[in-house]
């Protein structure tokens, strides 16, 4: 089972937004960070799922990590937004760990894909039981 990454998608105004920067005109995007993670091996296969409006909305396939020439490393994914079912998930900075497991499903074809719900709403009807 690999293991992912979430990541909040600061400066995207919306989902749409955050669908512009995955653009298909190269076969993979580097987002740049200060350190290597740790447990990098485990997420060969794995998947960056990216928080917006505190809820995991989509993700993109992680290819790799490449060191950057100034120290920093680049996160290597694949330049595809897979839209994933909504989940509750706090802001926090930088990238966190995320299992297997965890992680939510994609959203199958057919299945609704609209605005997600904002991570506040989604976790107020699933204690209510409403999703």
């Amino acid at each position: 089972m690999p293991l992912h990454m979430t990541k909040i998608a600061y400066g995207a105004t919306s989902y749409a937004d955050l669908a512009s920067w995955f653009d298909g005109t190269t076969p993979h995007k580097r987002l740049r960070t200060r350190y290597l993670p740790t447990r990098h091996k485990e997420m060969e296969g794995g998947s960056l799922y990216w928080i917006h409006e505190h809820a995991l909305v989509a993700r993109a396939a992680i290819v790799g990590f490449e060191q950057r020439p100034d120290g920093h490393w680049d996160i290597i994914v694949e330049n595809r937004l897979v839209r994933v079912h909504t989940r509750p998930k706090r802001a926090h900075q930088g990238w966190r760990y995320l299992k297997d497991e965890d992680a939510p499903a994609d959203l199958a074809d057919g299945d609704l894909a609209g605005d997600p719900m904002p991570g506040r709403l989604v976790s107020e009807l699933a204690k209510l039981g409403l999703v």
